[in-house]
């Protein structure tokens, strides 16, 4: 019974000599792979003096057992031997050489010939002429090996073709052998061997094995007919075993016909020089192929003559694309009827997905693979398994089967760390999980998982992360582990119950206390590079918003209170488009400005989601354009919060436009840059402000108490305050008021005016005057100092105008409203559209009400 499989197996594996390369004795495991690769860079030879050409497929190891089936399959036949070995003296010669026959011995009932490289002898034996050994000083001086290889092959040439002339020359009288596999020595034991239906048996085999020796010698036209004739006469006796193989050896020469280019694909990478290539493609193709150049013109493709009808015999007898299929399931039927055969229909399953692979059909591609999964064979070694599930999953991909594909995948990285396994193999089991997520919809970037809907299955998904987390856990790398874990929460968030939520963000926090999180990336062994996972839903945030300064901090551009207002109009342009990005809209310049050196403010509408409370520590802004001094909060949201408003600060520390791009936050242990331009839905007024130099801040106090109430309504940008004073008509009294700098800049400029306001139809006199001549000699006032200046208040009425006049005033008196006392005094306040002076020539402004206006 032939126990190991390959599943590496291809239908133009039937045309190659298959010649086994081992080493003798130590030989450095780098050393004999050097050697190895050389080597079998020679797969592709034109025969000297023949227009065929010849394909080897060698190995490095290759079970005996399986070498027993090449009479029913001669590509499973070992034809050729090389071996490797290091010898340093001639003492060592003789047992040296001794191995090299033992080694023969194992496969010597099928070799053709052997050759023997010996590395690093030198004395009177090199010199000794051998044409099975070839002697070199080092491994690096060894330029003739592949000559060696050439000539080697040669030799396998002239044997095969002595056998495959002996095997076809019909020689009346004498008795054909009959060919058998192993298990069926003793089931002929005893039979009549004079019978026709045992005759027929014996011809219909042979037949079938000339066919493969056809094949090998490079006789296209040949085998096809060889085969179709073993058909006709093992279907005949019910001969299935060896019907199925003719079948298969039919398929294989059509195969070859029909795919020149080979059907190994990306997986057989074994195959090297074209290794897979029909003669006609290697004679088309390859003009350049070792020992022999060869006009294509000149030759059929078989190279047997030039004979155009040998040409159309060949098509004739070779099976349509259609039919290679056809017949491969009527081959594997016949295989199944026998349980040792078990290999050898596994085998022919796998041939026939890379055949429907190249034809695209991929759904009868999946039958033949479904039937290759539950074909029964001995208990397979846990490598074996490993070896077995991976060749499924890379045949799925091929068809397109890529969720198929992902499955078996999985289950040969499973396999890695199996119990049965002494020691479980977590690093071959990790990488075989990450080949996975692609046929699960699943990568390791959250940004795709930000666009649009979430593709695959969740649950599944969800499966094949933890399955990553414990084997990076198992590997020992603690940081794999919050990195998956934190994927894992961020992106199946809406899929995970309540409990697993809980669960996830526990073992999340176990895993970052011995390593936190960071927005590094992580570059596995092999170069896969694991992108930071950011949690932008741990908390959601719905909006953001930048807030204007307090009114008492907001700068206005400087004008003068005394002078006419100079029209800033542009002119209006009206446009249908409306743009609906989001990047421009966060890029809108805002209407309003920042100040160097003031706490700026940032407000954020947030939701918890998870059903407990939400502890989120060091959250801060992330800006770019100027330096600023961010100043994180902490926060706790309730569990399922809903919208929760957060106000995030920070300082500007230089001039120019800044940029809000994001927020930082550190949850579970797990540090995020959360950028706005990836999360979704985000509503925003713009997130680019102006920043302008540091101004000066003052704080104004006055002689007179403050009034119970306002008598008239600031605008937006005025800070006011007001104060109140009862005098009697003629009476005089002065107000103080003290200009403190309490700000980092110094004060510059002061200017005052006053506006009259008309209540109740009232009108009053002239009743305020002030100098500001000794004040301003103190400017520009440094931070620190105070200033004052003293207003004179002089009531003079004329009660001639109204008779109620006196009862109105002795109800209401008389107020004095002082604008703008403001702390900070950095801004300018618009003047009033009813403001006129009284007395251009003096330096007072008199009215009812005076607003007392300062800027810098």
């Amino acid at each position: 019974k032939m126990s190991v499989p390959d599943y590496m197996q291809c239908a133009e594996d039937h045309q190659t000599l298959l010649v086994v390369v081992q080493p003798i004795g130590i030989v450095p495991e780098e050393s004999f792979f050097r050697i190895y690769k050389r080597i079998s860079a020679v797969s592709q030879v034109n025969v000297r003096d023949s227009q065929r050409v010849l394909y080897i497929r060698y190995r490095h190891h290759y079970p005996p057992e399986n070498n027993e089936w090449g009479d029913f399959q001669t590509h499973r036949k070992v034809v050729g031997l090389i071996t490797i070995t290091e010898c340093s003296s001639a003492k060592e010669w003789p047992q040296t050489f001794e191995k090299f026959h033992l080694q023969k011995e194992m496969y010597g009932s099928t070799l053709y010939d052997s050759r023997l490289f010996v590395f690093g002898l030198q004395g009177e034996i090199v010199e000794q002429p051998r044409t099975d050994v070839a002697f070199y000083p080092s491994y690096d001086e060894c330029e003739t090996v592949e000559k060696r290889i050439e000539d080697f092959i040669e030799s396998l040439f002239i044997v095969l073709e002595s056998k495959r002339l002996d095997r076809a020359t019909d020689k009346s009288g004498d008795k054909i052998p009959l060919l058998c596999v192993p298990f069926e020595k003793k089931d002929f034991v005893g039979l009549d061997t004079d019978s026709r239906h045992y005759k027929k048996r014996c011809q219909g085999r042979m037949r079938k094995h000339v066919g493969d020796l056809c094949l090998q010698a490079g006789m296209l036209q040949d085998s096809l007919v060889h085969y179709h004739m073993a058909v006709e006469l093992l279907r005949s006796v019910n001969d299935f075993l060896w019907l199925g193989a003719a079948l298969e050896g039919l398929c294989s020469a059509s195969v070859i016909y029909h795919y020149p280019g080979g059907t190994g694909g990306k997986v057989g990478p074994r195959r090297a020089q074209g290794g897979s290539l029909s003669a006609e493609a290697g004679n088309r193709h390859r003009p350049g192929a070792q020992e022999v150049l060869i006009d294509p013109g000149a030759l059929t493709s078989n190279g047997i003559n030039a004979d155009t009808s040998a040409e159309i015999g060949r098509a004739k007898n070779c099976l349509s694309p259609e039919d290679i299929i056809e017949k491969y399931k009527e081959a594997i039927s016949y295989y199944g009827k026998y349980k040792n055969a078990g290999v050898i229909e596994l085998e022919a399953c796998v041939k026939a997905v890379r055949v429907l692979a190249i034809q695209k059909r991929s759904m009868e591609a999946s039958e033949f693979l479904q039937n290759a999964v539950y074909i029964n064979l001995r208990q397979l070694s846990e490598e074996e398994k490993i070896q077995r599930y991976s060749i499924l999953s890379e045949l799925y991909e091929r068809i397109g089967f890529h969720r198929k594909s992902a499955f078996f995948k999985r289950i040969a990285a499973m396999q890695c760390a199996a119990p049965s396994i002494p020691e479980p193999g977590w690093r071959a089991c990790y990488k075989l999980l990450l080949e996975t997520l692609p046929g699960y919809s699943l990568s390791l970037d959250p940004q795709d998982f930000s666009k649009g809907t979430h593709r695959g299955w969740a649950a599944v998904q969800m499966r094949l992360l933890h399955e990553l987390v414990y084997a990076s856990r198992r590997m020992g790398n603690p940081a794999l582990c919050v990195r998956h874990l934190s994927f894992l929460l961020q992106t199946m968030l809406d899929f995970l119950s309540d409990q697993e939520k809980k669960d996830v963000t526990q073992s999340l926090e176990s895993y970052t206390a011995k390593c936190p999180g960071t927005m590094e990336v992580i570059t596995l062994p092999d170069g896969l590079k694991l992108p930071p996972v950011p949690f932008t839903k741990l908390p959601i945030v719905k909006s953001v918003k930048l807030l204007n300064l307090p009114t008492s901090l907001r700068p206005h551009k400087m004008k003068s209170l005394l002078g006419q207002n100079v029209s800033t109009k542009s002119p209006f342009i009206y446009s249908p488009i409306i743009a609906h990005s989001r990047g421009e809209e966060r890029n809108k310049k805002i209407d309003f400005q920042w100040v160097q050196g003031d706490v700026c403010e940032v407000q954020l509408m947030v939701y918890n989601p998870m059903p407990f409370e939400l502890r989120v520590e060091n959250m801060g802004l992330l800006t770019t354009g100027v330096e600023f001094e961010s100043l994180p909060a902490a926060l706790s949201l309730p569990a399922e919060s809903g919208l929760y408003p957060v106000t995030l600060v920070g300082v500007p520390q230089t001039t120019g436009q800044i940029t809000v791009n994001g927020y930082h936050t550190s949850v579970f242990g797990v540090f995020s840059d959360c950028l706005l331009d990836s999360l979704p839905g985000v509503k925003t007024n713009g997130c680019t402000v102006e920043v302008i130099p540091a101004l000066p801040r003052v704080q104004i106090s006055t002689s007179l108490p403050r009034s119970a109430h306002t008598l008239q309504p600031s605008s937006g940008d005025e800070i006011s305050t007001n104060v109140s004073v009862q005098l009697y008509n003629g009476e005089t009294q002065q107000l103080i008021i003290k200009l403190e700098n309490i700000g980092t800049e110094p004060l510059e400029k002061l200017e005052v005016t006053a506006k009259t306001v008309n209540t109740k139809e009232k009108l009053y006199g002239d009743f305020l005057s002030w100098n500001l001549e000794d004040t301003l000699c103190q400017f520009p006032l440094k931070p620190g100092k105070i200033a004052t200046f003293i207003v004179n208040i002089k009531v003079k009425l004329d009660f001639s105008c109204q008779e109620n006049l006196l009862q109105d005033l002795s109800d209401d008196g008389i107020s004095v409203s002082g604008l703008p006392l403001s702390s900070p005094f950095r801004q300018v306040v618009k003047p009033r559209v009813e403001t006129k002076p009284l007395n251009p020539q003096e330096s007072s402004k008199v009215g009812d009400f005076s607003h007392v206006k300062v800027r810098e």
